[in-house]
């Protein structure tokens, strides 16, 4: 179980948000394509190592950025220690401002530091916690770590051009859809809400699942 002082480190936005996301509405299935992750975090907790996860997509802008921040949110959540999350891609692009927008009305603090074309923004869940660095990047960028990581796939492209990466422990497939197929769209705003709040809840369901 959780502990009353983890829910505190975050805003109370996100705080109130994550028991009401619904757990019981993923599938069998589904749960199936999660229990790698899980079996890595547990093993990881276990063992008392530090736990390193990589959220990987081809354009590194959308699918691989709201699991990066969701996955490190719930690890504090759920008062994992020692988690430390990344994002890259199979090639950088930056990080779409819906996504952004996306996080900011979900209850993150979401600044800008860097401008141009690929910015760079402070992610913030807690008021005393690191923030997410968020901005677009190759999967073996220096930002992120050689060894020791799991590699999580998170669109079936990257997943089926990356059959290797360079020093992950683990390479699991776990696919979302693209919400970028709504841009420029009536519903753009409603469905990369959705997609963040399906990435919360599965996420929400793997961490849920590590016994301390």
């Amino acid at each position: 179980m959780k502990s009353m002082i983890a829910e505190k480190v975050l805003f109370d936005e996100i705080a109130n948000l994550i028991p009401k996301l619904k757990v019981d509405t993923i599938s069998e299935e589904r749960k199936e394509t999660l229990q790698p992750l899980i079996g890595f975090i547990q093993d990881k907790v276990d063992t008392k190592q530090e736990i390193r996860i990589n959220f990987i997509c081809t354009h590194n802008s959308r699918r691989s950025h709201l699991s990066q921040v969701w996955a490190q949110t719930l690890a504090a959540y759920f008062n994992i220690q020692n988690v430390f999350c990344y994002s890259g891609g199979t090639e950088s692009t930056a990080l779409f401002p819906m996504v952004a927008e996306t996080l900011r009305k979900t209850g993150f603090q979401v600044q800008t530091i860097s401008e141009g074309k690929n910015p760079v923004y402070t992610i913030k869940y807690g008021a005393n916690e690191h923030p997410v660095i968020g901005f677009s990047k190759k999967l073996d960028d220096e930002f992120n770590p050689k060894s020791g990581f799991a590699a999580i796939m998170t669109c079936s492209q990257a997943d089926g051009g990356c059959p290797f990466i360079v020093g992950a422990e683990k390479r699991i497939p776990i696919t979302f859809e693209d919400p970028k197929v709504f841009d420029n769209t009536p519903q753009q705003s409603e469905k990369y809400n959705e997609r963040s709040l399906q990435i919360a809840t599965e996420l929400c369901y793997v961490f849920s699942k590590i016994n301390l």
